[in-house]
């Protein structure tokens, strides 16, 4: 065993040491920062994806012809952008009405690309022409009762 590996193992007996004797107030409070810190991670990647997705689309749709793979690449970056975009709306949603149960930052980033597939699709089907308000409602319910399922499935 290496010296990295030993002196792994012996912190991380020194954190359940030190987690055991914990009351479990301080062990609530020791979960709701690594939550926090956890849900902080997803939201920074979200403006970091949003504002890099958003300045190569803008490139992409200023000076490239719409031809096949111009087009896949719009959807991805649209993706990107759109999921990246919603992730911190998404964060400051959920930690000023679910103060009492938090999401995980996994929760957060399913739901970020909830909205970047919601978005991908009803520009697929603006450019078919396809897009109508009864289709995009279904779409929108569709997702909705799909994510409460989830977050039903979740709690139980």
């Amino acid at each position: 065993m290496s010296e990295r590996s030993q002196a792994q193992v012996q912190t991380t007996t020194a954190q359940r040491a030190q987690s055991a004797t914990l009351t479990p107030a301080q062990q609530r409070a020791l979960a709701r920062k690594r939550l926090r810190a956890d849900q902080n991670g997803v939201i920074a990647a979200g403006v970091l994806l949003g504002v890099g997705g958003w300045l190569l689309l803008a490139r992409l749709v200023e000076s490239v012809p719409p031809l096949a793979f111009p087009r896949w690449l719009f959807f991805i970056l649209l993706y990107i952008a759109v999921t990246g975009s919603a992730l911190p709306f998404i964060g400051y949603l959920h930690r000023r009405f679910s103060r009492y149960n938090p999401p995980t930052g996994g929760v957060i980033l399913r739901q970020g690309m909830w909205f970047g597939l919601l978005a991908v699709t009803l520009a697929w089907l603006q450019m078919t022409r396809a897009l109508t308000w009864a289709s995009a409602g279904f779409l929108i319910l569709a997702i909705l009762v799909i994510e409460i399922f989830l977050r039903l499935r979740e709690r139980a």
